[in-house]
């Protein structure tokens, strides 16, 4: 598997497709406040992303969904379930995330994938020890599938 790691905007990387770290499909995406990657896809690439999930319903752990990308310049979104309903991320969660992502690229045709780091946006993991787990997984992928990993870093505002 080709995996490179890259600091910047998800939304800005030159892949068919973006993984939205989403929560388990449980409180309906209207009542929540935009937030991290999903808070940037509703921003930039509208909602209809997310009116398309909810049609998928409550999301097991780690499971992913495809869906158009709405506005935005991709092929399509993969979300997956990276919290638990406590709203905490884990290492498990964020690794079986990456691997059903993969698998879920793979099935819809995606060339390339570009990945935030998983649950660390919530409580319960560091941005250091998603990107440990998720390098770890992804190691034992046998994919096509280019992968990149982006740290996002927030902009500089003096």
């Amino acid at each position: 598997m080709n995996v490179r790691v890259v600091e910047g905007d998800l939304l800005d990387q030159p892949v068919e497709a973006i993984v939205n770290a989403w929560n388990r499909n449980t409180i309906p995406w209207w009542l929540l406040l935009p937030q991290g990657v999903s808070g940037a896809i509703k921003r930039r690439g509208g909602t209809a992303p997310f009116r398309e999930l909810r049609r998928h319903g409550r999301m097991a752990l780690g499971e992913a969904v495809v869906t158009p990308a709405g506005r935005l310049p991709f092929r399509g979104i993969v979300h997956v379930a990276g919290i638990d309903d406590l709203w905490r991320g884990s290492e498990g969660a964020a690794r079986r995330s990456v691997r059903n992502a993969v698998r879920a690229a793979e099935a819809a045709g995606f060339a390339s994938l570009a990945l935030p780091l998983i649950g660390s946006g919530s409580w319960g993991l560091t941005p250091e020890r998603s990107e440990q787990a998720i390098l770890e997984e992804l190691q034992g992928i046998a994919s096509e599938v280019a992968v990149t990993l982006v740290r996002y870093r927030a902009p500089f505002r003096p």
